[in-house]
């Protein structure tokens, strides 16, 4: 069967990474949707603000959707396709980009401020900036 432990691990990991193809899990957390979705979002913060950068190239920043309700950061709009139109003498072999409407959604915590956001777009690179509440910053107490 297996000569050494070495190998009753390699094997497991080897049956693993078979099972990942077959049934693809993707990990999530309560603020990122599970999967790849388009535009890829990168999410953080700082102490002042959270930072959302979306790596979206070849759109129209003039199409783009950009709302804050109830706690949602929503982003939307619609990539158009690249492809020949049909009926043209070209062949497609493959088509690994993203074409048509999107919609992402990112939870933001309670302390973002909807009222302070800053988007902009540029090299294909949404940035979006939602600051939080003044109330939220820490601050010093003077002692009298």
């Amino acid at each position: 069967m297996f000569r050494s432990s070495a190998d009753l691990f390699a094997e497991l990991n080897r049956m693993q990474s078979l099972l990942d193809q077959v049934f693809p899990t993707a990990t999530s957390s309560i603020r990122a949707a599970a999967g790849a979705g388009f535009p890829v979002l990168n999410v953080g913060a700082t102490p002042t603000a959270i930072e959302v950068q979306a790596l979206a190239p070849g759109l129209d920043s003039d199409k783009l959707e950009i709302t804050v309700d109830r706690g949602l950061l929503v982003i939307a709009g619609e990539r158009k396709s690249q492809l020949p139109p049909a009926g043209e003498r070209t062949s497609v072999y493959a088509n690994e980009r993203f074409s048509g409407p999107f919609r992402r959604v990112v939870s933001l915590p309670e302390d973002a401020d909807a009222g302070r956001v800053n988007a902009s777009y540029r090299d294909g690179v949404l940035r979006i900036s939602v600051a939080r509440r003044e109330s939220s910053l820490p601050r010093r107490i003077e002692v009298n």
